[in-house]
């Protein structure tokens, strides 16, 4: 996909995604998350190019302009909306898929600690609420919830919902699991939880027709 079919299936999203987005020319206007990925994209091509300096003048810009920070080698797929932007930072080596939401002061960072891939990938269809930090080379799976203000350091299963400091998973589809706990041994036990249930799952896409 060209740089500007993502564009314009990012423009399209947005529609889909803000109630509050009625007018076309108010969104090319004034919705400066959009903005940041219009400037993204090309920094991005300009990036791939080997048009380095280039492509990182452009992404100081769009951080001088929108206040949305994402390095030009990032990857983000198709449909992505950036609700307000302020504060969203993404770095080198984040992958983003298709149709994610991230809402303002996101950070998609790591941890210091890592070299090579360093920060999260973020599978098609997420949604990363105001003020959430996920921090190093894991996956958040595809249709995960990031709830506002969690600190998330480890893995996501897809589906999951995950809040608190740090991030503890209390949903996956429709099984809820207990209020998140500080004890050790209580995420243990949800962490053992989650693991039967995926491997069940599995099991049962697997073996089910045979039963």
């Amino acid at each position: 996909m060209t740089a500007t079919q993502a564009i314009r299936r990012d423009f399209h999203a947005i529609f889909r995604r803000d109630p509050a987005a009625r007018s076309k020319w108010t969104v090319l206007l004034t919705y400066s998350g959009f903005h940041a990925l219009v400037l993204y994209r090309l920094a991005h091509f300009l990036y791939l190019h080997r048009y380095h300096w280039v492509a990182h003048l452009i992404s100081r810009l769009a951080k001088f302009l929108t206040g949305v920070e994402i390095h030009p080698a990032a990857k983000i797929g198709y449909g992505v909306v950036i609700d307000h932007g302020v504060g969203v930072v993404i770095g080198e080596t984040a992958e983003i898929g298709n149709h994610v939401l991230i809402y303002q002061g996101v950070t998609l960072g790591g941890t210091g600690k890592e070299t090579g891939k360093r920060h999260p990938t973020v599978a098609d269809g997420a949604i990363i609420s105001a003020g959430a930090k996920i921090l190093g080379p894991f996956t958040v799976g595809q249709n995960a919830r990031i709830g506002a203000g969690s600190i998330v350091l480890r893995e996501v299963p897809p589906g999951a919902t995950v809040v608190g400091i740090p991030g503890r998973i209390v949903k996956i589809g429709n099984h809820r699991f207990a209020a998140p706990s500080a004890s050790p041994a209580t995420d243990s036990l949800q962490d053992l939880t989650v693991r039967i249930d995926a491997l069940e799952k599995r099991l049962n896409t697997k073996f089910g027709k045979d039963r």
